[in-house]
């Protein structure tokens, strides 16, 4: 969690210290803007026309397009993230267990620790990997945005895309819709009994929702149709796990 606020920290760092006031076209010069940015504003753009000039809907169909390609990942995101909480009952057994400080006790307790995530086929870092994929489509659907004068002029629904919602539904959508994600993923684990996890799941949401008062409404219409996509993921993932958890032993007779 504290990698994914880094992230998001350095996404708006990124954002505030590139050229994204200049148009995205053709002939932009740059890596960035070649081949990151200006495909993705000639993809919005393609779709804005299909569906009849409407450059809302054109995100909506790219951000979706988005998630599917990142779809394995976060898969596998999700059931690391499940088999790391199936572990923890063992893992506390194990910090017990070698509870001293001292440097042979704590060498003893990663050489365990390891056993035990190579026992059960967890990896603790590749939970990382699809937040770090996805910060390049996050910073170049931002500049894409920016830079592309027709999404930055055109209304969708009752907000200007270019433009932040004036009466701060999208915000307020945008944190529901993240708290919501959330939870089912915290939903009859170990992470949701964790202090610490139930303060990030109230302090994310906010921060997104902040977020979105102050950057242009495209910015958190991607959020919020790429939270109902993971929604929907978790759901239909997690779903025999919740149910498990809600109903313990409900089969037995």
């Amino acid at each position: 969690m504290l990698l994914s606020l880094g992230l998001i920290g350095l996404i708006f760092f990124l954002s505030g210290c590139t050229s994204y006031n200049e148009p995205i076209n053709a002939e932009s010069t740059g890596i960035w803007s070649k081949y990151f940015v200006y495909p993705l504003s000639l993809t919005i753009t393609y779709f804005a026309k299909v569906l009849g000039n409407s450059y809302g809907l054109g995100i909506i169909i790219v951000t979706f397009i988005i998630r599917l390609i990142l779809l394995p990942l976060n898969i596998k995101q999700l059931k690391s993230s499940q088999a790391m909480q199936e572990v923890q009952p063992e893992l506390k057994k194990l910090q017990q267990k070698y509870s001293s400080k001292d440097a042979n006790t704590q060498r003893k307790l990663q050489e365990e620790t390891m056993a035990l995530f190579q026992k059960h086929g967890v990896n603790p870092l590749s939970g990382c990997l699809p937040v770090l994929v996805q910060m390049p489509f996050l910073i170049a659907i931002y500049h894409a945005i920016m830079r592309t004068t027709a999404i930055k002029e055109q209304s969708f629904l009752w907000f200007q895309l270019g433009q932040p919602d004036p009466y701060f539904i999208l915000p307020i959508i945008a944190a529901a819709a993240t708290f919501l994600q959330q939870k089912l993923m915290m939903a009859g684990s170990a992470a949701g009994q964790n202090p610490q996890m139930a303060v990030m799941m109230y302090m994310m949401p906010i921060m997104i929702g902040v977020f979105a008062l102050f950057f242009p409404s495209a910015l958190p219409l991607y959020w919020i149709v790429g939270n109902v996509f993971m929604i929907a993921q978790a759901l239909l993932i997690r779903k025999p796990k919740i149910t498990e958890n809600a109903n313990p032993g409900g089969s037995k007779k």
